[in-house]
């Protein structure tokens, strides 16, 4: 009998042997006993942390897993093993099957308060979410995966939850926050010798650090994963590749981007490729890096191959892209006419697609939330998306919906609204001299004193960082300011020492204020904003309100 799951364990040398991953087949298993339970349970594990790339191997085992589980009445186990199901279905484009079978699972798991479960069903609707295109319910579920995800999970699945709730974060625009995530994720991959796993969160916060325009962050890591590719022996996958490929295109080193590339060019690359229009996207690299290098000719020939790849996988969204490019090397080369014709049927094609997109998204969605309840539990997910998930007030995306409101409700009423930027003092230093885990705590206590600033309308949220903002209906300037100043002080009078030790926690502080709601969301942000810069050219700890643009009260209490 195959042990159901082997973890890393060091060799002879000291260094750290890859992770293998082999499924119990189960087969010979027909009465139910403990040592069959037993072995049943570590086959649900290790179908749960069975590396992306090999998700095929789970199919029929899962499917053996739940039909023991039904026959032995072991109904959480059950459950495990169809939202393992559901992860392949959901893979393999079922979309409708998988977010059924996930809020099954989830309701189960409520009923029962089954945190392990919770999590794992809470993973999957996010997954699902995020394949459709629903960023809110997406990040509603990704919170509440991390935040029933307790030690007895194992460190893998601990580590998968972050790097999910690390993708959705990045993707509503809260990069830092994804950055923490995925790096709290990489420290337990490191930690488990896991390979794989940290080739695949390295290349998360890489791509992202392109994505973000950051090269310098994105360039950094590239080592890093060609060091972990040669320590384990693993090669590097299309969408690792390709993600090095563009860093080095955002440096100029056109022709080693095509060189990274390279495999797809000369047909060796079959065994790297693990989705379905992965030689597309590297085609499509390469014709970009090719044209950049001046080689209009090979950028042709790689762009022509895309178009045939394309064709032959109806790969829609990527025959598009390669329209885009098309018009690019056509510019090139003078030949305008062409160039604009491929733009126009760019846009049409893009157009299509996103029409396509949002009605096969609804049918989606109506198939999987076909009751009042379900409608119910997706508004209640949807408002826990609104939270900053580590200090629970409102994040970025709900004051970008609220604000407008607001500022419409007070010019109705020609009453005034104040805005307050709130940047805590030198933070980087606590992070760089303590622990990104002590910043956690200090954002936590920070956005208690914030949440005890607030009552009635009034509205306490996280930007991102360090930086927090109030809004303050009904509140004129100096009103405004005097609650700031005492918000101020709390924060500086706070025990913070049992946290930080010596080091303080001081906030600057800087207040907008419209008279009659007259004005855009945008445009107080910006003055609050230009009032927070003068505040810490002032010396730091201090408010700056308007009209003056002077610091109201000095550092003193």
């Amino acid at each position: 009998m195959d042990s159901a799951l082997r973890t890393a364990a060091p060799s002879d040398d000291g260094a750290t042997e890859p992770v293998v991953v082999v499924i119990d087949d189960l087969s010979d298993l027909f009465v139910r006993t403990a040592e069959a339970e037993a072995r049943l349970v570590a086959a649900l594990q290790a179908m749960e942390t069975v590396p992306i790339g090999q998700y095929r191997k789970v199919v029929a085992p899962a499917g053996h897993a739940e039909r023991l589980a039904t026959e032995w009445d072991l109904p959480d186990l059950r459950m495990r093993a169809r939202l393992v199901r559901a992860d392949v279905l959901l893979r393999d484009g079922d979309a409708v099957e998988a977010g059924r079978i996930a809020r099954q699972a989830i309701a189960w798991a409520t009923e029962r308060d089954d945190s392990y479960l919770l999590a794992r069903s809470h993973r999957q609707l996010a997954l699902f979410f995020y394949l459709v295109g629903d960023m809110s319910d997406a990040l509603a579920h990704a919170v509440q995966c991390v935040a029933h995800t307790g030690e007895d999970v194992p460190a893998r699945l601990r580590a998968n939850h972050l790097s999910v709730l690390a993708m959705v974060l990045h993707d509503s625009g809260s990069p830092e926050d994804a950055r923490r995530r995925n790096e709290e994720a990489l420290e337990i991959a490191v930690a488990l010798g896991d390979g794989e796993l940290s080739l695949q969160i390295l290349n998360n916060l890489a791509y992202y650090a392109y994505q973000d325009g950051d090269p310098e962050r994105a360039e950094h890591l590239i080592p890093q994963i060609r060091a972990v590719s040669a320590r384990y022996g693993l090669p590097l996958d299309a969408g690792v590749l390709d993600t090095v490929a563009r860093i080095e295109m955002t440096h100029g080193r056109y022709v080693e981007a095509v060189e990274t590339l390279r495999p797809f060019l000369d047909g060796s690359a079959g065994h790297l490729l693990i989705e379905r229009n992965a030689l597309a996207e590297c085609l499509l690299t390469v014709a970009e890096a090719q044209r950049l290098s001046g080689d209009i000719e090979a950028a042709q020939a790689s762009l022509d191959r895309a178009v045939e790849v394309c064709e032959e996988r109806n790969l829609g969204s990527a025959r598009a892209r390669v329209r885009e490019e098309q018009a690019q090397v056509y510019a090139a080369t003078g030949r305008h006419a062409e160039a604009y014709e491929e733009y126009r049927l760019f846009h049409t094609e893009t157009q299509a697609l996103q029409s396509a997109h949002r009605e096969a998204r609804a049918r989606t969605l109506l198939a999987v939330f076909e009751t009042e309840e379900a409608r119910r539990e997706s508004r209640r997910f949807r408002e826990m998306a609104r939270r900053d998930p580590l200090t629970g007030l409102y994040n970025r995306r709900f004051l970008d919906e609220r604000l407008p409101l607001v500022l419409e409700q007070a010019a109705e009423r020609g009453a005034p609204l104040s805005v307050a930027l709130v940047d805590l003092d030198h933070f980087k230093r606590i992070n760089d001299t303590l622990s990104h885990a002590t910043g956690d705590a200090v954002l936590k206590g920070v956005a208690g004193l914030l949440a005890d600033a607030v009552a009635g309308p009034a509205i306490a949220a996280r930007l991102g960082g360090e930086e927090f903002v109030l809004v303050l209906p009904d509140t004129d300037v100096g009103e405004a300011a005097r609650r700031c100043q005492r918000l101020r002080r709390a924060i500086a009078d706070h025990g913070w020492q049992a946290v930080t030790g010596d080091l303080p926690v001081t906030a600057s502080i800087g207040v907008a204020t419209v008279l009659d709601g007259r004005g855009s969301a945008a445009a107080l942000l910006a003055q609050a904003d230009r009032n927070l810069y003068a505040a810490k050219r002032a010396g730091r700890n201090r408010v700056v309100a308007d009209p003056a643009g002077r610091p109201l009260e000095s550092t003193s209490p």
